[in-house]
C-alpha cells in the first residue's frame, strides 16, 4: 500500500479508536457503580408499554427457508404526536386539542439487518379505517373515507398500528411515539442537525423565519422546519414529508457520527432525551430493550437507510386530500417478502449517508439520457419539497 493510502486511512482509524476508547471509559465508569444510577434514571423515564393488539388476520410468520431462532424482518411504526399536552408541547398556545399523528413512518428492517427503509404515510390520505381494539377490550368503531391520522386521534398508537396492518397486510413488531418536546430535546442533545434550505422563509403568520443555505438547526427552529408547509413546500404536505425524511436522515447521520459516539455525555444526553419523551410498546419499554433494538442496526450502513413516500394521487372529491395508489400494493408486498426497494421505489429516496447534499451520493449515469431525466426529476422533487437540489 502506498504512503498516500496509509495517510488517508489514519483519520478513519483515529476516529474508530476514539470511539473504542470512549466506550471503554464509559464501561469503566459503569463497573465502578455509576451504571446503577444511570440505568435507573433512564429506565424511570420510560412509561410502561402495552402489548400490541394486532389487526385480525395479520400474523408474524417466519420467512420461508429460515429456521427457528433465525433473525426475521422487522417493521416499526414511528409516529410523531401533535398533542399539546405535557411540558414543552403547547408550541402555539392552542391548548389541549387532543392528539393526531403529525408524522407516520413505517420502518422496515431486513432480516440480515443490512438494509432499512422508512415509508412516510400521509396524514391527509383518505382511507377506510377498521374497528380498533384497545386496552381492556374497548372497541373503537371503524369509519369509511376518513383521513389516515384519525386512527391515532380516536385510538392512539394501538389504532394506528391496527389501521396500518389492515390496510397493508404488514405485521408491525413495534411502535414508537414521539412528542414535540421530545423531538426538540433529541435535536439539541446532538447540538443540532444540518439542513439545506433553498430559499429564505419569512412566515409572519406562523412566526417561522429561515435564511437560505446550509445551516444547523436546533430546538424550536428544527421543529418549525419539519412542520412548515406554507412557503417551503409548493406541494404542501407531500413536500413536508420529504423534508421530514431528509431531516430524520440527517439526524441519523449525526447520531451515528464519531462526533457523537466518541462523547459519552452527548450519547447520554441523546438517550435521556429519547427515553424522556417516547411512548412504546411493551417489548421496548426499558433501556435494555431499547439497547437491544439499537444493536440490531449495527450492521446497517448509512447508505442502506433510505426514506420514501407511499405512492399517492389526488383524491378526486377533494384536491386537498390524497389516496394511496395501486402501486402501494407492490410496496407492501416487497416489505412482506423482505425485498429491497428496487429502482422503481428508490429513485427519489433520501438516504442517511448525505441527505443534505444529494450530489454526494450519485446513483445514476449522467451519460444515460434516461438517468439524466431521472436526475432532473429528482432535483425538481427536492425543490418542490423545500430541499436544496
Amino acid at each position: 500500500m502506498s504512503t498516500p493510502d496509509r495517510a488517508t486511512a489514519r483519520p478513519h482509524r483515529r476516529t474508530v479508536w476514539q470511539v473504542i476508547v470512549a466506550t471503554q471509559l464509559v464501561l469503566a465508569l459503569l463497573t465502578a457503580g455509576g451504571v446503577v444510577l444511570l440505568y435507573r434514571a433512564l429506565n424511570d423515564n420510560i412509561a410502561p408499554g402495552e402489548d400490541i393488539a394486532h389487526a385480525p388476520g395479520v400474523e408474524k410468520t417466519p420467512m420461508s427457508g429460515t429456521d427457528a431462532g433465525d433473525d426475521q424482518p422487522m417493521n416499526i411504526l414511528l409516529m410523531g404526536s401533535d398533542s399539546r399536552a405535557g411540558a414543552g408541547n403547547d408550541i402555539d398556545g392552542l391548548g389541549d386539542i387532543g392528539q393526531r399523528a403529525d408524522t407516520t413512518i413505517l420502518l422496515h428492517v431486513s432480516a440480515n439487518r443490512r438494509n432499512a427503509y422508512g415509508v412516510s404515510l400521509p396524514r391527509d390520505a383518505i382511507i377506510d379505517r377498521p374497528d380498533c381494539k384497545l386496552r381492556g377490550g374497548e372497541i373503537v368503531p371503524g369509519a369509511s373515507a376518513v383521513m389516515f391520522n384519525t386512527a391515532f386521534a380516536v385510538g392512539g398508537a394501538q389504532c394506528a398500528v391496527q389501521t396500518v396492518e389492515a390496510l397493508t397486510g404488514v405485521f408491525i413488531d413495534h411502535f414508537v411515539v414521539l412528542d414535540f418536546n421530545g423531538f426538540k430535546a433529541m435535536v439539541d442533545a446532538v447540538d443540532g442537525v444540518e439542513v439545506c434550505i433553498p430559499k429564505a422563509v419569512s412566515d409572519y403568520e406562523h412566526n417561522i423565519f429561515f435564511d437560505a443555505g446550509t445551516q444547523v438547526l436546533t430546538g424550536q427552529d428544527a421543529l418549525n422546519y419539519v412542520r412548515e408547509r406554507y412557503q417551503l413546500s409548493v406541494t404542501g404536505d407531500i413536500g413536508r414529508m420529504k423534508r421530514q425524511q431528509a431531516f430524520i436522515a440527517s439526524m441519523t447521520n449525526k447520531v451515528l457520527s464519531a462526533g457523537t459516539l466518541s462523547q459519552p455525555t452527548k450519547v447520554y444526553g441523546f438517550v435521556d432525551a429519547v427515553t424522556s419523551s417516547i411512548q412504546v410498546d411493551s417489548k421496548l419499554d426499558s433501556v435494555g430493550k431499547l439497547v437491544r433494538l439499537a444493536l440490531e442496526f449495527r450492521n446497517t450502513g448509512l447508505a442502506k437507510i433510505k426514506f420514501i413516500t407511499v405512492p399517492v394521487a389526488e383524491y378526486e372529491p377533494d384536491p386537498n386530500r390524497l389516496i394511496w395508489t395501486s402501486d402501494a400494493d407492490e410496496l407492501w408486498q416487497r416489505i412482506n417478502d423482505d425485498q429491497q426497494l428496487g429502482k422503481d421505489f428508490s429513485a427519489d429516496s433520501i438516504t442517511a449517508e448525505d441527505p443534505v447534499d444529494p450530489s454526494e451520493q450519485p446513483t445514476t449515469d449522467p451519460k444515460d439520457p434516461q438517468d439524466e431525466q431521472e436526475q432532473e426529476q429528482e432535483a425538481a422533487d427536492r425543490a418542490a419539497a423545500g430541499l436544496c437540489a
